[in-house]
């Protein structure tokens, strides 16, 4: 009977000292705690250390540090009809303790499912071209409409990042093509710009020259030491540009041909 009695004891010593650990809590600096008085809601304490009464009072814990979420990668169709599979970062924390646990059974999984179906639905309504260029306005939406949806459940949203855009191998190949065409046209465009301008550049100066034609006699020399080096044999001599007309005269005559039927040869 004694020993049944001390073992008695000793039991009720481990729970009295069990229960009066278990009305003892410590909250970190970015933890919150959530208190249910008899299952209502009654306050939020913390940080610090709290006292709560055991069997009447519970706590659920709230970390209010911001929450880095990979979004997993989701399969979706653009506006222009190309299959695309996209995954993205998201981040928030939690603003309002009491609606994160009371107006959502886990804020966690629902913030993740949101953000899953709201990117799906964005990125659809946008063409290829703009989900791979205009990412800036794509996470911008993206954060605002995720922040208004989670704003009932406690949650501020306060970033998200799209990571990568995988497309298919043909897809790449088509617009690896499509890029090269460009700047062949860019090339184009440019050569031909070039050209304009280098026939107005070189009708300004025949315009200038022909102003002094002694400029004209001063530019052939100028050519002439250009292209003459000290290791040529080949020498060049500068000729007048009317030297066709002086020798006109002379060359026409010898040209023309004899008439057989001349009164000259019949006498």
């Amino acid at each position: 009977m004694i020993i049944d009695f001390l073992y008695f004891q000793l039991l009720i010593v481990i729970l009295v000292v069990m229960l009066f650990a278990s009305m003892f809590r410590i909250l970190r600096e970015y933890e919150r705690g959530v208190i249910f008085l008899l299952g209502r809601f009654y306050k939020i304490k913390g940080p610090g250390f709290i006292i709560l009464i055991p069997f009447v009072q519970q706590m659920v814990r709230v970390d209010l540090r911001i929450i880095t979420m990979d979004v997993p990668s989701q399969d979706l169709i653009s506006r222009d009809n190309v299959t695309v599979r996209v995954n993205a970062v998201l981040y928030f924390r939690v603003l309002d303790p009491q609606k994160a646990i009371i107006n959502i059974e886990n804020f966690l999984e629902a913030t993740s499912q949101l953000a899953q179906t709201t990117m799906r639905s964005v990125l659809g309504q946008h063409e290829l071209d703009e989900i791979l260029s205009a990412r800036d306005t794509l996470n911008a939406d993206l954060q605002r409409i995720l922040d208004q949806s989670t704003d009932n459940w406690g949650i501020k949203v306060t970033a998200v990042e799209i990571k990568h855009v995988d497309l298919d191998e043909s897809m790449i190949r088509a617009i690896a093509r499509q890029a090269e065409a460009e700047r062949s046209r860019r090339a184009k465009v440019i050569h031909a710009t070039g050209e304009l301008e280098a026939s107005k550049q070189l009708l300004e100066a025949a315009r200038m020259l022909g102003q002094q034609p002694e400029a004209i006699q001063l530019r052939y020399l100028q050519t002439l030491t250009e292209i003459t080096n000290d290791n040529s044999k080949i020498i060049v001599f500068p000729l007048p540009m009317d030297l066709g007309k002086l020798l006109q005269p002379i060359i026409e005559p010898a040209a023309a041909p004899k008439d057989p039927q001349s009164p000259s040869e019949i006498t």
